[in-house]
């Protein structure tokens, strides 16, 4: 774990944004035009699909990541398992949200502070995000 090559805190916001933009306004347009309002149970759901299943399939990317060249791994540089995300995503939002988003803050300074870039929800999880490649030897 020596040299993971751990991105930080400007990349994993921009994926973010790049994430929101891509998945987060479809959805809301899609849940708008069916439901009258763009933040609905429909939403929260295909948010949590979409960050919690295309990680696994996709090699540990979301969109966001695979176009700034991140992604999640395990600490022993695996590909990331459902129940990896689900603990990362699920249990992660419900500390952040028993926390009332401070968790969340730290979260954030921890990435940008701490060396290894790890954020509440990656110790969760037993994860970092990488600029590594899949196919790293």
């Amino acid at each position: 774990m020596e040299n993971m090559n751990p991105a930080g805190f400007w990349i994993r916001f921009g994926a973010s944004l790049f994430d929101g933009i891509i998945m987060g306004a479809p959805l809301a347009i899609i849940s708008y035009l069916i439901f009258g309002e763009s933040d609905t149970w429909f939403t929260t759901i295909g948010s949590y699909i979409y960050f919690i299943l295309l990680p696994v399939v996709w090699t540990g990317y979301t969109v966001g990541k695979r176009i700034l060249g991140i992604r999640i791994v395990n600490l022993d540089e695996t590909d990331v398992s459902f129940w990896t995300m689900i603990k990362r995503q699920l249990i992660a939002g419900l500390i952040y949200a028993l926390t009332f988003g401070i968790a969340g803050i730290v979260s954030a300074f921890m990435v940008g502070i701490r060396e290894d870039k790890r954020a509440i929800h990656d110790f969760i999880a037993g994860t970092y995000v990488t600029f590594y490649p899949p196919w790293k030897e």
